[in-house]
């Protein structure tokens, strides 16, 4: 009390609060929550996962991986959260008692005291922010650390160091990992140790006298000579790094950099090592003139020796006679090249192409000609929905695939889809979560076509159809529940005796009501309580899942049911080919997925990227998935990977045993991987060499077919992957264009019996687009030759057409212009669409065979069918309606096919106007053509009989059923001369 007033307490006035300002422990409550669902999420996340792993009996692989991350995590983030939280505990503890000079901001003294207040939370703090940080990134290096752990050695030794190449693929991105950690953490000491002591007064760069106490000094010293330290050690390794660093002509250690960089690289380390002696030795003398002048020294030796001297070598010793110097460099990539991508074996062999095929020369290849695959599975998808659709739910992929098939005793080439179901195509008044993801949860059935047949209107032959399936392919589960157009998730599953709801076709055997069905598969993670409830309703931000009834005690959820999705989460160390393809096996449908291991560090081996080398004008479109954007010098599909489509099981078979980093993630992960001892022989009948490792080894064939290094370093003999002729206009990405790889059935010139292969072409690396060489690998899985590269070397004396030059001449034959006319009339309402352009050895030469489809411009239900085939040999092109009509053209000789047999597919006739429309052309051309006569202008007079000619057979190609009177054509001599009425079938190509 003071003068008779009572003071008020301090602490009830501090406990007042204005109207409406919320209490203190609203915050701290708020803060928690969000740190509570933040850590629920995170929980949900992993547990997930881990029912996920445990559903397909892969729950070792969830707990490798975790228990890797977690062990990186926090002894990487406890190493560096230590370390930071030491040195500013030193900085502090030896701060001095009366700073160096006065702050230059009075905030400073106020943040030091606030720090030396709350000094235990600070720490805590900034050591937390440290574990997180450094144990997150180290956690996301979990692969490089397992690979370093489990390493298998190649058996092979680098030409350089005399090293087996496991140290360059395993040891050495670990070594480089760590470096990166270790200058992480003396970094952040560093930045750590200089803003405690410049807090405390320990640091004035400002100060006119000394700058930093003795035990900042100390510190400093300590720690930059720890990264000076680390710096020598980069120099070392930096070392081995030559080996897989790419210059202007190759990777791999070049002749500068063997003779300047190497050197150079060895001095520095020994330099640096010497500038961290004398940081250390600053600890004693506590001056910085010689760690600056070492300091100094090491710069300036960095730039001498790690710039200048190569840049003089390469300029004044390499570049004057570089294909001298650079050839035994080159030799070593070569070497590497053909090794590390598994080209080694490649055969090239010398083939003196015909131009011209006489009837005995076909002959002997008489049993290919059955096998020519006519169906294009990247243009017949809307074929198979239209007809073998059924419903509107259930969808085709864009692009189909191809495989084999033993139907009545002979391998035959098919095209194959899965029939899946698409819940985003029914009608909107049929959409509600429980059509969504408990009703509409499956497709049925495959659809398979032969490929080298077509029925008399045009559509594919099929070896499967309908529903319920019927065909040649046997019996199996025919529910898809597992592919590529799953929905996200679906709730399948139910108690015994309770009504199905799963529907399974949209009516029965024999009509009637849709049939439904129950899941009975052992797929799936069982979503009966209310824990897993709520998981997956956090999961995928649904409350139905928890709410609804359809959720009962034995409900499964299905969900990540891509089939390349499968497998990367299955085995995480893999990259899946981007075409993953439907086979019937075992009396199941499975997805076979190939799976490739693959490194960035084999010594010498050329550098490509794995999204540019695997980019044609396929991929991208439809399921066809784009591979990532990484660097890779090496690549095995050492996997067979098979997810089954009705209950999601993913099994892993060892097909390349013999690949080292095969071995190491098997070692790494026991018993994922099963022998390939135990592929069935049904399965190993539909395995096939994949596509994207094909496409990186041809992109690298087209350069490192040389093996001479005079010829490799002049790129007299490059090559390249032809543009796709079908492709539409070029874009300003040449890659996007390339033309795919084709699986066919052919016979190399060597070969006795045919092979399924995969195939592509070679043409010059100018401007020239003829052909220079024809590839082929044997993709059949179960032939002693598989994986055997050949490439037939044409001449350079004989001008072979390429594809973009045999598309152009099918383009612009008169014959064919004609035939195709009326599918490309404005009032047909119809476009000829071309399919792929394949190419083949026959005959001693290459034969071209294209398919022609006609597809409606406009309306719904319009879909592709097959109307002409052409055929190119030589000069030579022709059509026909079938293959063997314009095989008959092209080489004047019966030839039997397999097409199925019946009346050739017509035309539809154009409208009536379109004909009277090319009369009154050609009655046109006439009169022009008498009036150029007289005047006596011989070149016009030609140039109008020919546009009356032309006319005439555009009208009768079209179908016209009147056949026209004689016409009386002008002759030079101005006698006339009668043509005769023009036939009614369409017209033969002038050459074929």
């Amino acid at each position: 009390m003071s003068d008779g007033v009572y003071d008020l307490p301090e602490e009830p006035r501090r406990a007042r609060r204005t109207p409406g300002q919320r209490p203190r422990a609203l915050l701290p409550t708020i803060a928690t929550l969000i740190v509570l669902l933040i850590l629920f999420s995170v929980f949900t996340d992993v547990w997930t996962q881990r029912l996920w792993y445990r559903s397909v009996d892969l729950g070792s692989v969830f707990s490798t991986v975790l228990g890797t991350r977690v062990l990186l995590f926090f002894v990487v983030g406890l190493l560096m959260a230590g370390a930071v939280v030491a040195n500013v505990i030193i900085a502090f503890r030896t701060r001095p008692r009366v700073a160096l000079a006065p702050s230059p901001s009075p905030g400073f003294e106020r943040y030091g005291e606030l720090l030396q207040q709350r000094g235990k939370i600070a720490v805590g703090v900034l050591g937390a922010l440290m574990l997180v940080f450094g144990g997150s990134a180290a956690s996301g290096e979990w692969k490089v650390f397992l690979a370093w752990r489990n390493q298998t050695p190649f058996g092979v030794t680098d030409k350089h160091f005399n090293m087996d190449i496991s140290f360059f693929v395993f040891d050495y991105p670990w070594l480089r990992v760590l470096l990166g950690f270790g200058y992480s953490i003396v970094l952040l000491s560093l930045v750590a140790a200089i803003i405690t002591h410049y807090l405390y007064g320990g640091f004035r760069p400002s100060a006119k006298g000394q700058k930093a106490s003795g035990a900042a000094q100390v510190q400093f010293s300590v720690l930059l000579g720890l990264l000076v330290l680390l710096k020598a050690f980069s120099y070392w390794l930096d070392r081995y790094g030559l080996t897989v660093e790419d210059s202007r002509l190759f990777t791999g250690i070049s002749y500068t950099g063997d003779n300047a960089v190497l050197p150079s690289k060895e001095i520095l380390a020994v330099i640096a090592l010497l500038c961290a002696v004398l940081f250390f030795a600053n600890v004693v003398r506590r001056t910085w003139l010689l760690p600056g002048v070492g300091t100094v020294v090491l710069i300036l030796s960095a730039i001498l020796l790690g710039a200048l001297w190569p840049a003089a070598l390469q300029q004044l010793r390499v570049r004057p006679s570089e294909p001298v110097r650079e050839a035994a460099y080159i030799t070593k990539n070569i070497e590497a090249t053909r090794q590390a991508y598994g080209l080694e074996k490649t055969k090239v062999t010398n083939y003196d192409a015909e131009t011209n095929a006489t009837p005995s020369q076909l002959s002997k290849d008489a049993e290919l000609l059955p096998g020519i695959r006519l169906i294009d599975p990247s243009v017949v998808g809307p074929t198979f929905e239209q007809l073998q659709q059924v419903r509107g739910f259930y969808s085709f992929p864009t692009d189909l695939d191809v495989d084999r098939y033993k139907i009545g005793g002979t391998v035959r080439d098919t095209v194959i889809a899965v029939r899946e179901v698409q819940v985003d195509r029914l009608p909107a008044g049929q959409r509600n979560w429980n059509n969504d993801h408990t009703v509409y949860t499956h497709g049925y059935g495959v659809v398979a076509a032969f490929g080298n047949q077509r029925a008399n209107d045009g559509s594919p032959v099929w070896s499967e159809h309908d529903l319920p399936p019927k065909g040649q392919l046997g019996e199996y589960e025919p529910r898809i529940y597992f592919g590529e157009q799953s929905p996200d998730y679906s709730i399948v599953g139910a108690p015994k005796g309770s009504p199905a709801v799963e529907l399974d076709t949209p009516e029965g055997q024999n009509g009637g009501d849709p049939t439904l069905n129950t899941y009975a598969g052992k797929g799936g993670v069982p979503v009966g309580s209310f824990f897993n409830k709520l998981l997956y309703a956090t999961k995928f931000r649904d409350a139905n899942i928890l709410l609804s009834s359809r959720v009962n005690s034995d409900s499964k959820i299905l969900y990540d049911r891509n089939p390349r999705e499968r497998v990367e989460k299955a085995a995480p160390w893999l990259t899946p080919d981007g075409d993953p393809y439907p086979a019937v096996v075992d009396g199941q449908v499975v997805w076979i997925v190939d799976g490739y291991t693959t490194s960035a560090n084999y010594p010498y081996s050329q550098k490509v990227a794995l999204d540019d080398s695997t980019r044609d004008t396929t991929t991208g479109r439809g399921s066809i998935a784009q591979q990532p954007s990484e660097e890779i010098n090496y690549i095995r599909n050492s996997v067979k990977a098979v997810v089954n489509a009705y209950d999601g099981s993913v099994n892993l078979y060892a097909w390349d045993e013999n690949d080292p980093l095969l071995k190491t993630w098997m070692k790494a992960f026991p018993g994922t991987v099963k022998p390939r001892s135990e592929i069935s022989p049904d399965l190993m009948a539909h395995l096939r060499y994949p596509e994207d490792i094909f496409k990186v080894q041809r992109d690298l064939l087209a350069k490192y077919h040389v093996q001479d290094s005079t010829t490799w370093y002049q790129n007299s003999d490059l090559w390249r992957v032809p543009a796709d002729p079908t492709a539409g206009a070029s874009t300003a990405d040449s890659s996007v264009q390339k033309q795919p790889p084709f699986y066919l059935s052919l016979r190399m010139p060597d070969q006795k019996d045919p092979k399924f292969s995969l195939t592509s072409v070679y043409v010059p690396n100018a401007e020239r687009e003829n052909l220079t060489g024809f590839m082929a690998v044997d993709a059949e899985a179960s032939s002693p030759t598989y994986g055997q590269f050949q490439i037939l070397r044409l001449p350079g004396n004989v001008q072979i057409p390429g594809p973009g030059q045999v598309a152009n001449k099918f383009q612009t034959d008169e014959g064919i212009r004609t035939a195709l006319l009326p599918l490309n009339q404005p009032s047909s309402g119809a476009r000829a669409q071309f399919g792929n352009l394949l190419t083949l050895p026959l005959g001693d030469g290459l034969l071209y065979v294209q398919p022609v489809y006609s597809v409606r411009t406009s309306g719904p239900g319009s879909y592709p069918v097959l109307r002409y085939v052409l055929v190119g040999f030589g000069d030579r092109v022709a059509f026909g309606a079938s293959l063997q009509e314009a095989l008959r053209k092209v080489f004047n000789a019966e030839v039997e096919t397999e097409e199925q047999p019946g009346k050739p597919p017509t035309t539809t006739p154009p409208a009536n106007q379109t004909i009277t429309q090319a009369l009154a052309e050609a009655q046109t051309a006439y009169n022009s053509a008498q009036a150029a006569l007289r005047a006596g202008n011989l070149a016009e007079y030609q140039n109008q009989v020919n546009r009356m000619k032309a006319a005439i057979d555009r009208a009768v190609a079209a179908g016209a059923q009147v056949t026209p009177p004689p016409t009386t054509t002008p002759s030079p001599t101005g006698a006339p001369t009668t043509t005769p009425p023009a036939p009614t079938s369409p017209p033969t190509s002038p050459t074929g």
